[in-house]
């Protein structure tokens, strides 16, 4: 991998890339391997909204000329360049997630939730989350936790404890009503009833760094998941998973 620290893996829905976002910037999988995009950015939260559409947060790289924080930035030519548009110098967003509805994140002190990317308005879930992941039109938002995932079926306005569910570490919607987790100790789980209920599938081995789901052309869930030994590559489901291919 072209970084030992990665914080979202993702598919661009405009040519099908996989994206990592790093602690040395965004990289694209091409047909050679891993590509340097745009500027070097500690990419501490990262979340595709739309094709070529991203938004991030976290530090400046060196050369980079951008605050520290970065705030809340968003990118509409597949991250070759960066806007800034609020929380610049305040919020380092390690949890972050978009949908149609907009985007929210957590700063490790306030969850909040923002439909302009500008003004934000403060959510109060029951736990601090690690993860973050929210439905198509942002009316479901999952939360994990180290107690256990949470659920919001009202945009953030109420939540609930998802019973029976497993103690997932990183989670991301494929589409629709499937969403992805994958535990501390490597085990995938899927949901098709947007995050209500969970079956195991396949696991991987350590812990995840962080997980991507999508659904393809073909309408194949497809599961990426990172760990320290690189990334791998799912297209039936999570039951078997198998180290990335390029070219």
């Amino acid at each position: 991998m072209p970084s030992a620290h990665v914080h979202g893996v993702a598919v661009d829905p405009a040519d099908g890339r996989v994206h990592l976002a790093t602690h040395d910037g965004l990289f694209r999988y091409d047909e050679t391997g891993p590509v340097r995009v745009g500027p070097v950015i500690d990419l501490m939260g990262f979340t595709v909204a739309g094709p070529d559409h991203f938004y991030a947060s976290g530090h400046p790289g060196p050369g980079t000329d951008l605050p520290e924080p970065v705030g809340l930035i968003e990118s509409t030519d597949g991250g070759a360049t960066w806007t800034p548009l609020s929380r610049q110098g305040q919020s380092d967003f390690h949890a972050l997630t978009a949908s149609a509805a907009g985007v929210v994140g957590f700063d490790g002190t306030a969850l909040s939730a923002t439909s302009d990317g500008v003004t934000w308005r403060q959510l109060d879930p029951p736990v601090a989350p690690y993860a973050l992941t929210a439905s198509p039109d942002g009316a479901v938002l999952l939360a994990t936790a180290e107690s256990g995932p949470v659920r919001s079926t009202d945009a953030g306005a109420s939540w609930s404890v998802i019973e029976g569910a497993p103690l997932l570490q990183v989670v991301d919607w494929a589409g629709g009503q499937s969403v992805v987790g994958v535990t501390p100790d490597g085990t995938v789980a899927v949901s098709d009833d947007a995050g209500a209920t969970w079956s195991v599938r396949g696991s991987v081995a350590g812990p995840p760094q962080a997980v991507g789901a999508s659904t393809t052309a073909e309408g194949t869930l497809r599961i990426l998941v990172v760990t320290a030994d690189g990334i791998l590559d799912s297209l039936d489901g999570g039951v078997s998973l198998a180290p990335l291919q390029v070219g």
